[in-house]
């Protein structure tokens, strides 16, 4: 008798599937504080539900600009 038990917790690889993003696209949503996270030994997970509610909002702004890695809300800001 197999039962499917659905994950409560991503690792950013299976977030970054989930949302059709990278895992960098993830990371950079993470390091913004835009998905929570929950470590368990050496792993970083995302909470299922923090993944649905970001999939739930439009998000029209870019994550990155260019090669740069300029951070799209920070784009005008001038560099030293």
């Amino acid at each position: 008798m197999d039962r499917e038990v659905q994950k409560l917790l991503y690792s950013r690889r299976d977030a970054a599937c989930a949302l059709s993003l990278s895992v960098r696209s993830i990371d950079y949503l993470i390091s913004t504080g835009r998905l929570s996270t929950r470590r368990v030994g050496g792993k970083i997970l995302v909470p299922v539900g923090d993944v649905r509610r970001f999939a739930r909002n439009d998000h029209p702004e870019k994550l990155r600009v260019s090669a740069d890695r300029t951070v799209a809300p920070f784009a005008n800001r001038k560099r030293a």
